[in-house]
């Protein structure tokens, strides 16, 4: 297995488990691990949409960086190639 194959499969494996975490610490209607954090925080409700935005920001970036290691994969491991 070369360098790039290891950095790219240690890549997707932290960013899919902080996919997970962070998908699970969205909120729904009011009740998730997010809003207990910020109404720890924060008292008023601007505080509970900056923990927001923030939680947002970070899914996005480890979804992008989950499907690009994922694309690299399969550009360095093309289909029958593992063996």
């Amino acid at each position: 297995m070369s360098v790039v194959a290891i950095i790219f499969c240690v890549l997707l494996v932290i960013s899919g488990l902080g996919l997970i975490v962070f998908v699970l610490l969205h909120s729904g209607k009011g009740t998730g691990v997010s809003d207990m954090i910020a109404s720890s925080l924060y008292n008023n409700q601007q505080g509970s949409s900056i923990v927001e935005k923030n939680l947002d920001r970070i899914t996005v970036i480890l979804a992008v960086v989950f499907f690009v290691s994922l694309i690299a994969l399969m550009i360095v491991y093309p289909r029958g190639t593992i063996g």
